[in-house]
C-alpha cells in the first residue's frame, strides 16, 4: 500500500498569519503615534533583530546589541513614524536622543504588560555582514592541507578580523 504524502500548504498560511499579526503591531503603533499617545496604562516592549534587513540603528548601539534589542515605548519617545512596512522612533540612550528604524518583519516579540498581551514571531534571517577587503600589504591567506589535494580548501580568516 502506497503512503500518502502530507498535503502541501501552497497558501503559506503560517506566513499569512504572521503578517496579519504584525498588522496588530502596526495598528497599536499607529494609535500611539496619534495626538493622544498611548492610552491609559498601556506600554510596549518591542524586541527586534538588529541584524535583520532594513533595520537602522546607530553603530554604537548596534555594537552593544549586535543581534537583538528591546525598546520600551511608554512615556519618553518622540517622532514615532508608523509606515506600512515598519516604524521609526526617537529614544534616549545615555541622555542622547537617537533614532531607530525597523521593519515589522524584524520584530520577534511585542509585549504590552499592562494587559499581558504578547505576540512572538520567528526571527528573520540575519543580513550577511559585508565582505571586508584585506589591506593591500596583508600577507596571502594561509591554506591548510596539501595543495595537490582536490578537496575543499580551508582559509584562515583571523588575519582579516579587526582587533
Amino acid at each position: 500500500m502506497a503512503q500518502e504524502r502530507p498535503p502541501v500548504d501552497e497558501m503559506h498560511y503560517e506566513a499569512l498569519a504572521q503578517e496579519a499579526l504584525r498588522g496588530v503591531i502596526r495598528s497599536a503603533l499607529d494609535r500611539a503615534a496619534g495626538p493622544q499617545g498611548i492610552p491609559g496604562a498601556h506600554h510596549f516592549y518591542i524586541t527586534f533583530r538588529t541584524d535583520a534587513e532594513g533595520v537602522s540603528v546607530p553603530e554604537d548601539i548596534r555594537a552593544r546589541y549586535p543581534e537583538e534589542m528591546t525598546i520600551v515605548l511608554q512615556h519618553q519617545y518622540w517622532h514615532l513614524d508608523v509606515r506600512d512596512d515598519g516604524f521609526s522612533v526617537m529614544l534616549k540612550f545615555g541622555g542622547a536622543s537617537r533614532t531607530l528604524s525597523t521593519p515589522y518583519a524584524a520584530i520577534v516579540r511585542f509585549y504590552d504588560p499592562s494587559v499581558q498581551f504578547l505576540l512572538q514571531f520567528e526571527p528573520p534571517p540575519p543580513v550577511p555582514a559585508p565582505a571586508v577587503a584585506p589591506a593591500a600589504d596583508a600577507a596571502a591567506p594561509e591554506i591548510d592541507g596539501d595543495p595537490a589535494d582536490e578537496g575543499p580548501k580551508v582559509i584562515s580568516l583571523d588575519q582579516f578580523r579587526k582587533k
